[in-house]
């Protein structure tokens, strides 16, 4: 079982593996690839001591070389959910799972609202993953609501299994509804309603309500005290996720603090 389990790549992700790593922790990193992340897409970055007039793609292959270097490994997928197991946690990766003693959530700007109907009927006709869920609706229609760049991919893996694919991007609706009694029945896509025995919400993040079920929230944001301690023991937090400013610089910050937190919190257990 691994000590600590970060969600997220970014500057306080790495700041915690690091701090972790030299506190003697096993520590794994659970991160979308950096080119999805908004840090990426930066063309100049001018505030960040000892890196001047650096890229945010340039900053993260330092980061990145660093992590390598420290002998820290970097698990490239999409954590869909963690769940508590007493003294420990679980968290899942599509059709994998990874054990730890402790969370730290690092996981970005994640303040997405959820849809009229989601949380409801999570885990009864409402999916995050396709790969994992699929085959329980084949011979059936679902409805596809691509917000990330493997939607398209997963929309193509259900039709492959038998499934029926009604398929909505970006540009095709804006607001939907879910609907159902015991399970999903509907969708409604800008006012018009299909009927579908489930919905997969394919996002790049999930949010942190409903990636692990009780962690309390301020104004969409991840609650934490000055030791970026969550409400929920041997769970911390760091970086944009815990609200503004969003720089990296306080991210690094929260990110050690974070790290020593949970390695104070494992060394107790």
């Amino acid at each position: 079982m691994t000590d600590i389990i970060i969600i997220g790549g970014g500057p306080a992700g790495v700041s915690a593996a690091l701090t972790a790593k030299n506190r003697g922790k096993n520590v794994k990193i659970i991160s979308n690839s950096p080119e999805q992340s908004n840090l990426w897409k930066s063309k100049l970055i001018e505030n960040y001591p000892g890196c001047p007039n650096v890229s945010g793609e340039g900053i993260l292959k330092i980061f990145r070389e660093q992590i390598d270097g420290a002998g820290i490994d970097i698990i490239g997928v999409r954590a869909l959910n963690a769940l508590p197991m007493g003294n420990s946690f679980s968290v899942s990766c599509g059709k994998d799972y990874f054990d730890c003693k402790a969370l730290i959530l690092t996981m970005g700007i994640t303040q997405q609202t959820t849809y009229p109907g989601e949380e409801n009927f999570l885990g009864r006709g409402v999916s995050y993953c396709a790969t994992c869920d699929g085959m329980l609706y084949r011979g059936k229609k679902v409805a596809v609501i691509g917000l990330n760049e493997e939607a398209g991919s997963e929309a193509e893996f259900l039709r492959s299994i038998g499934c029926e694919v009604e398929f909505f991007d970006k540009s095709r609706a804006k607001k939907y509804e879910i609907r159902g009694d015991e399970s999903v029945t509907a969708i409604v896509a800008d006012g018009t309603e299909y009927f579908v025995d489930g919905v997969f919400i394919l996002r790049s993040t999930i949010a942190p309500g409903s990636f692990l079920p009780g962690l309390a929230l301020e104004n969409a944001h991840v609650a934490v005290d000055s030791a970026m301690k969550t409400s929920i023991n041997g769970v911390f937090a760091a970086g944009d996720c815990t609200g503004r400013p969003y720089q990296i610089a306080r991210a690094v910050g929260q990110g050690n603090t974070a790290a020593l937190s949970a390695c104070e919190y494992l060394d107790k257990i």
